[in-house]
């Protein structure tokens, strides 16, 4: 559930494309700046311990990757049109072999206004080890275990400014089902879970529409936003279903109502961070939150270096026994970690850490570095890590520590 470090060293976002002006572009659409570019990928994904569940690969997990990206906007800057696209080829898992579009929409940007139409990528959160109100995206839940890689989600949305505060209307006509690994896959559930068979509370299924609403505005040192949401819950309850005399496990996907905020206090050198939640339509009405200080050390060596050093906890009161919330580990954690960045020409940056269950110690860690290597290149390193996770929902993870590697 960490964040993930990028080049500059910010959480949630991997990798960069290389991207560059066509060189020659036709007459009839000179009209507007074009850029075209795209970033491609290998990675190697190795598993610590042989797997715990019959059908799973054993060690080795080599996949390749391609972002294309292509965009477009008027001299006035007032038209925009994106294009993001994400494909992953996968050497273990079919489920994993997947293509998206992250991005494919147009905008148009008036005075103190901006209205969006097709499928965009929105992020709502300022906490580093769980982003619980960000709520807009589907999370492609085959790419990595820490919910940070979203589908894209079509929408439209509707952004007013003005000198006090950003408001966004969203309308979510169309619902994006999670992805899960399939039963060669590892990281998963036993049995695995079927996507084919969802289940939906709304018999519209994936054409009920959802509404979203976000307000968001600073004073001084002060970032605060309030958001709410009405529709699908993007979060499934996971449950059992016999289907050809054979149980397995299906996302079902209940209408919910929840509001939200987010507050970030900046002081020198700290960074004090809140994101709370209420929702009602799976259970009994329920609140968690994530707290948590950030404090960087600046010029930690001759070199300029920078050390972060980050405190959260996480409580979540949902209630799971019934089966009528959605399953989560992180009922009452604590998240303790670091960002060390060099602040050098290769952009080097490491984060680590680990959340811990105070109830029954179990331990999930994450170690990620990444540096720049030439004008087009970037390595990345991530280990993931679960330790005494017997008496925990990652239990069924506990075999599943791995080292990846990309390029």
């Amino acid at each position: 559930m960490l964040g993930t470090v990028t080049i500059a060293a910010v959480s949630g976002v991997l990798g960069g494309g290389v991207v560059g002006s066509l060189a020659q572009v036709p007459e009839a659409v000179k009209s507007g700046e074009w850029e075209v570019g795209a970033s491609v990928g290998a990675e190697l994904r190795t598993f610590v311990q042989s797997p715990q569940y019959g059908g799973q690969f054993d060690t080795v997990q080599p996949s390749l990757t391609i972002e294309p990206d292509i965009r477009w906007q008027t001299d006035s800057g007032n038209h925009q049109v994106v294009f993001t696209g994400f494909a992953r080829l996968d050497g273990q898992d079919e489920e994993r072999t997947h293509f998206d579009v992250r991005e494919g929409y147009y905008r148009f940007i008036g005075d103190g206004y901006e209205v969006l139409l097709g499928a965009a990528k929105v992020f709502w959160g300022v906490t580093e080890s769980r982003h619980l109100v960000d709520i807009i995206n589907q999370t492609d839940a085959v790419e990595e275990i820490d919910e940070e890689d979203k589908l894209g989600q079509p929408m439209a949305k509707l952004s007013v400014f003005t000198d006090l505060g950003q408001l966004d209307l969203f309308l979510l006509p169309y619902f994006r089902e999670r992805t899960f690994p399939g039963r060669d896959g590892r990281l998963r559930f036993d049995p695995a879970i079927n996507t084919d068979e969802a289940l939906y509370e709304d018999c519209n299924e994936e054409w009920a529409p959802s509404f979203a609403a976000r307000y968001s505005h600073y004073i001084g040192s002060w970032d605060f936003s309030l958001n709410a949401f009405h529709g699908t819950s993007r979060e499934p309850r996971i449950l059992p279903r016999v289907v050809d005399n054979t149980t397995s496990l299906v996302p079902f996907y209940d209408r919910i109502t929840q509001v939200g905020t987010t507050v970030q206090y900046t002081n020198d050198a700290w960074l004090w961070k809140f994101e709370g939640l209420v929702r009602e339509g799976q259970g009994d009405t329920f609140a968690a939150a994530v707290a948590g200080v950030e404090y960087t050390f600046f010029g930690v060596n001759e070199r300029g270096a920078d050390l972060g050093v980050l405190v959260e906890y996480l409580y979540d009161g949902r209630d799971q026994e019934s089966f009528e919330a959605p399953p989560t580990p992180l009922e009452d954690d604590v998240f303790l970690g670091a960002r060390y960045t060099l602040n050098d020409t290769q952009d080097t940056a490491v984060l680590a850490g680990f959340i811990t269950d105070v109830d029954d110690a179990a331990i999930s860690g994450l170690l990620e570095a990444e540096r720049r290597i030439g004008q087009n290149w970037t390595g990345e390193l991530e280990a993931r890590f679960f330790v005494n996770t017997e008496e925990n929902l990652l239990a069924a993870f506990k075999r599943d520590s791995y080292v990846t590697m990309r390029l």
